[in-house]
Order: structure tokens, then sequence, then C-alpha cells
């Protein structure tokens, strides 16, 4: 079978591979938007764009006394502006020398045809459907940080942005960035001042505090990484230079965890470990850690009606489930630290509804059977939760 037949004997495939044709590098993803909006005023699927030209699409509820759901999935991808030329290698989907962005067409594709078939059936008895489509989450994740969240009513979000048909990941870490800086009050020359118990040489205590820091696996649960240290790079002196007694050095460092109370008694042993350095070299040198955060994290909630469900519904498919956290960042992570127009925290979760391999590369795939499936997961999972 070629993609033309394939796309002819299924509606969902179809609308993938016209989304996945359309270049949307992050921040260029005006045509997608309007290919997505001409599908909507097509199908008779409420839509609008907000500030940023994030899509929001919001059907209405059907049935009292039921919640509305929130699906969520990027528009952007992995890749510039060139053509997509998709074909068909047995099962699996890929793009000619390229990315093919089923990360996260996959997910903008189901939640966009759900929406169709919920749309126009004015039979189905339900809280309610909103969907958000946002830009720019591979490069800066500035979309989803122009969402105004005041106007969505949902508390549970399932972001479809997972890589693996039938996960449900639960948490996920934060990334901050370590800055360790250290300065020695005398520098000199390698022989003539090497002698001086006054001096010492800043690349050399810049070794030994390094290693006095920790590095790895801080914190593990039940097998999974939850809160890590990594050292990016470490700068003093110069290579080609031996003969001064160096001044100045510089390290950086990753902090990911998916635990907030984690996450800060790494830093605090940091801290602690740099402030017992300072006691003991004092009048010597002096070092200084400082400590950005760039994304927060995605903490596990209390909750777990969503998990239950989805493990229920995916083994009635006949998927196997997989429930656990991931050790990365992704817009489940801005939700997460937000709350709703009724003032409630959402609970957002990483859903995979298709498996999409060798993501962000040339080597790119989809495998369109489980893009089938994890569409048919995504209506049995709706029905449960409006039952």
């Amino acid at each position: 079978m070629d993609i033309q037949t394939l796309r002819k004997e299924h509606e969902l495939i179809d609308l993938f591979c016209d989304l996945a044709q359309i270049p949307s590098p992050s921040l260029g993803e005006e045509n997608v938007i309007n290919r997505i909006v001409d599908y909507c005023k097509a199908n008779n699927i409420p839509c609008e764009l907000d500030d940023y030209k994030n899509i929001h699409i919001y059907i209405e509820p059907t049935a009292e006394k039921k919640i509305p759901l929130l699906l969520s999935a990027h528009l952007d991808v992995i890749g510039d502006d060139s053509a997509v030329k998709i074909m068909l290698d047995g099962d699996l989907i890929k793009a000619d020398g390229r990315t093919l962005g089923a990360d996260d067409k996959a997910g903008v594709a189901n939640a966009l045809y759900f929406a169709k078939k919920l749309a126009n059936d004015k039979d189905y008895k339900h809280g309610g459907l909103e969907v958000v489509f946002t830009r720019d989450e591979e490069s800066g994740m500035t979309g989803i940080k122009h969402v105004d969240f005041s106007k969505i009513k949902s508390k549970y979000v399932l972001v479809l942005d997972s890589d693996s048909l039938g996960q449900l990941l639960t948490s996920g870490a934060s990334y901050t960035n370590a800055k360790l800086e250290l300065n020695a009050f005398k520098g000199g020359h390698s022989g003539i001042d090497i002698g001086d118990a006054t001096r010492e040489n800043a690349a050399k205590l810049l070794a030994d505090l390094v290693s006095d820091l920790p590095q790895g696996v801080f914190h593990s649960e039940d097998g999974k990484v939850v809160t890590s240290c990594n050292i990016g790079g470490i700068s003093a002196g110069d290579l080609n230079v031996t003969n001064i007694i160096n001044t100045h050095g510089e390290a950086t460092y990753s902090i990911r965890s998916s635990s907030v109370e984690k996450e800060e008694e790494l830093k605090n042993l940091m801290k602690f470990i740099v402030e017992e350095f300072n006691r003991d070299y004092r009048g010597i040198a002096e070092a200084e850690i400082t400590f950005e955060e760039h994304m927060p994290a995605f903490e596990k909630v209390d909750d777990n009606y969503i998990p239950l469900l989805f493990e229920a519904v995916a083994k009635k498919t006949g998927i196997t489930p997989e429930i656990s956290s991931f050790h990365a960042g992704a817009e489940t992570h801005i939700y997460a630290n937000q709350t709703n127009a009724s003032g409630e925290k959402f609970a957002p979760y990483l859903v995979g509804l298709a498996t999409v391999c060798n993501m962000h590369s040339a080597k790119e795939y989809v495998d369109y059977k489980t893009m089938l499936q994890g569409q048919k997961l995504l209506e049995e999972f709706f029905k449960a939760y409006n039952s």
C-alpha cells in the first residue's frame, strides 16, 4: 500500500499527513494555523486565535453535572521551512530527508479529528471539550506562556506530546541552571610566588570544590530519577599558559527535579558546600553559586482519578499502559503551575496517542497503526470520563 491509498482509507491519517506536509518551524507556524482554522470552519468546530495566535477550541457541554476536559498539543516542529515529502514504509510514515514533525502533529491531528467528531455529534452527552494548540514549544515555549489560563474551564489537561502509545506521565523534571564562580585574591608567578601560602591557584581550588559538589543522580524513587545534578563545563586559566597562578574560574551545572522539595534540598547542599569552602579559604579565595530557573517542576498531584481511569481504559482497548514520570520538560510544567477560570490548579498529564521514534531527526517516523489506536484510546477515555 502507498501513502495515498492509506490516506483515502483513514481520515485521521489523511489529516495528519495534511498537517505534516505544511512546514511549521518555531514561530513560523502561520500556514498550519491557517489550515487548522479552515478545517474548523469547514467542520463546525468553534475555534479562535488568541493574541499570540495560539488556537483555542471550545465545544460546549451537552450534559449537566459533567466537567470539561482539555487537550493540548503544539504546532511547531524541529526543522526548517523546506518542503515535507511524506512516504510510507510498511507501517511507518516518514519524510524524505528531513524531520517528519510527528512531534507534535500526531497529537494535533488526534485532538483535531476527535474535536470534529464531537462537535458534530449532538447526541453525545458530555461536559465539554477544550483544545489548545500552541506555538513555539520546541524553541522557547513562548506559546504556552502567552495562553490566558483564566479562560480555561477544565481542571484536567492531557498534553498529547509523549512519544509512545499508552504513556501517561504524571510528573516531570524542572530545569535549573547553576553557575559557580571562584576568585583567588592573589595571582602571581608560577615560580617566584609558588611558595607563598597566601596564594592559591583558582584552577586547583575550583577542581577541588567541583569534586565536593554533587554529580549525577541525587534522589530516585522506584528506580526512576527524581532529582539530578550535572556539570556542564569548567573554565579556569589558559591551556597554553602555565607560568601564572590563576585567579578566576567558573563551572556550570544543570539541575532537574520533579520534586520541589528535593530540588531545594540539593540546592541547599550545594550552597552549604560553597559556604564551607569560603570559611576554609577566608582571605585567600571566595566562591559563589547562583541558580536560575528555566522551567518549574511538574509535580505529581495527589488526585489519582486520571491515572486510574486511563489505566483501565487502555487495558480495555488492548493497549498496555505505562504510567510513570519523565526526567525532562514539556508544556505540562507550565500548566502544573497555573490555575484555571475557577482558580483551581491544573492537573496535567503527558499522554502518548502514537508511537513516534527518532524525534527531532531526519530519521523520525510514526507508526500509523498506533495513531489509529491512539484515537480509539482517546474516544474511550473521553467516554469513560463522561460516564
